[in-house]
C-alpha cells in the first residue's frame, strides 16, 4: 500500500485540489502594508476595539485574524488611552519603538499608571482597568534593581521591593528609570 496522494495527506478528498483564492481577494496582505494601514487607521479614526479595527481593515482589503491583529498592535506599540468622554481608544505609539525596548515598557507603564501608595515596604500601584499586567510587566522588564517582583490584578499592581529598600528609595529609583514618574512615597 503506497502513500496517499499529496492532496489527501493535506486533508482534501482524493483527487481534489486545494481551493485557491482569486488573485485580488482580501486576505492578510503583506505584513508591511497591513502594519502601515493599521498605523494610518489608528491615527485618523477613533478606534475603540479590535472588532472595529478589523472592520476598518476589511474595508481596505485586509482580512486579518484577531490573534494576528493583537500581535500587530503589540509590534507597533499601539495601546489604548482614555478619551475626554471616559471611553478608551487606540492611540499611535509615541515615535517608532521596538517591541520589548525600554521605550516600549516606559510607554506601557505611563499609559496605565495612576498612583502608588505604600504599606510598610510594599507598594500598591493603581492602574487604569485592564492595564495592571502591562504596568507590572514594564516594571519587571525595566530591570529596576530595587524591585524584586510584581503581582498584577486587573487595575492594581503589588510591588515587592528587595530587602532593605524603603518606599522613598523605590520611588527615587522609579523616577530615575521612568522619566516623568509622578509617584510619591
Amino acid at each position: 500500500m503506497g502513500k496517499p496522494p499529496a492532496t489527501a495527506r493535506r486533508g482534501h478528498s482524493r483527487g481534489a485540489l486545494p481551493r485557491r483564492r482569486p488573485p485580488n481577494s482580501p486576505r492578510g496582505g503583506s505584513r508591511g502594508a497591513r502594519l502601515e494601514a493599521i498605523r494610518r487607521i489608528i491615527a485618523e479614526n477613533p478606534v475603540d476595539s479590535q472588532e472595529h479595527l478589523t472592520a476598518l481593515l476589511r474595508r481596505e482589503g485586509f482580512d486579518v485574524a484577531q490573534a494576528t491583529l493583537s500581535r500587530d498592535l503589540k509590534h507597533l506599540g499601539i495601546g489604548k488611552a482614555p478619551t475626554a468622554d471616559g471611553r478608551y481608544t487606540y492611540v499611535p505609539a509615541e515615535g517608532e519603538v521596538r517591541p520589548g525596548s525600554d521605550t516600549t515598557y516606559m510607554q506601557d507603564f505611563k499609559r496605565g499608571f495612576l498612583s502608588v501608595e505604600f504599606s510598610s515596604a510594599l507598594g500598591l500601584m493603581r492602574t487604569l482597568p485592564g492595564h495592571a499586567s502591562s504596568v507590572a510587566s514594564a516594571l519587571d522588564n525595566l530591570r529596576i534593581r530595587e524591585v524584586l517582583g510584581t503581582i498584577a490584578g486587573d487595575d492594581t499592581v503589588l510591588i515587592v521591593p528587595r530587602n532593605g529598600v524603603t518606599p522613598f528609595r523605590l520611588v527615587r529609583a522609579l523616577r530615575a528609570r521612568i522619566p516623568g514618574f509622578p509617584g510619591g512615597a
